[in-house]
């Protein structure tokens, strides 16, 4: 069995799509596949993933006609083939060692799902590039982990939370598809909801209800590219506010059932402030409620 399965949704990335490809390359775990799923580029984005693939057998190329992040990403979890699953979006990257302490983590203690965060020191220097009009760095300083506290929990729902700053720092925050390694099995029937954006605070709030063991780290593995065209950018208010409306239902309708402490702590901590979000977003664009978010 391939140990990763590694879920890529690509969309006109070709300018960073190579970086993205070449840190699964240079990763020190060999032992993965790479699902990267062209979602109908209109730019060089499928010729260079073509042209990987057909380099590397580990990286697979999907191509499907445009249908958005949600669809490409559930296209792959229907091919994957890994005892683990990662996300890493087509214009981010990760660090080196990301499987190999993740993997370490995860069957040393039993864990599902092993989290980890993004490097901010990398994000912040490469906003301020931006708007300097400077040029990116070619060459990234990883930093080498090796003692680093950790958290083990048979309690997901104590540690999780969409808040920025609570008081625990191992505490694993919002909930992007990838900030953790996922045991493949507790995803199996979980899909993100297609056509909407916040798609995955509903997909995480499910598989938070599978998790019966978890690993938390602050470890910044992750290397989030802030693109300024990117979907979350480009995005009409009117489309967020529907997507939020839909998201906050769909994930209510999930904990309906769950047992009344895990529901507390889920609202307290997910359900409320995304609430309060929209709440926020219909105070200031009135003319998108009910009636005209629907």
């Amino acid at each position: 069995m391939i140990t990763v399965s590694i879920i890529i949704p690509a969309h006109n990335v070709e300018k960073v799509l190579p970086r993205c490809l070449d840190s699964l390359l240079a990763q020190t775990c060999p032992d993965w596949e790479a699902l990267v799923v062209d979602d109908g580029s209109t730019d060089a984005t499928a010729a260079l993933l073509d042209a990987y693939a057909a380099k590397d057998n580990r990286i697979v190329a999907i191509h499907q006609p445009n249908q958005g992040v949600s669809m490409a990403r559930n296209h792959a979890l229907e091919q994957a083939r890994g005892e683990y699953v990662l996300f890493v979006d087509g214009d981010d990257f990760i660090h080196p060692k990301t499987l190999e302490i993740c993997l370490n983590l995860a069957r040393k203690d039993n864990s599902d799902l092993v989290t980890f965060t993004y490097n901010r020191s990398y994000r912040t220097r490469l906003i301020i590039r931006h708007l300097l009009h400077l040029k990116e760095p070619r060459r990234i300083q990883f930093p080498d982990f090796r003692d680093f506290p950790t958290q083990v929990t048979d309690s997901i729902f104590d540690w999780a939370t969409e808040y920025s700053h609570p008081q625990e720092k191992l505490a694993t925050k919002h909930c992007q598809p990838w900030r953790g390694l996922y045991r493949r099995s507790i995803l199996e029937g979980i899909t993100f909801i297609p056509g909407i954006m916040y798609e995955d605070f509903p997909w995480w709030s499910e598989v938070l209800l599978h998790v019966k063991r978890a690993t938390l780290t602050i470890l910044p593995l992750y290397y989030y590219y802030p693109s300024p065209g990117g979907y979350i950018f480009s995005s009409k208010e009117a489309y967020r506010i529907r997507s939020l409306k839909t998201a906050i239902a769909a994930a209510k309708e999930l904990y309906a059932t769950a047992e009344p402490d895990i529901r507390e702590k889920w609202e307290k901590n997910f359900l409320r402030p995304f609430e309060d979000k929209l709440a926020a977003k219909l105070k200031r664009y009135p003319e998108n409620g009910p009636e005209s978010a629907q």
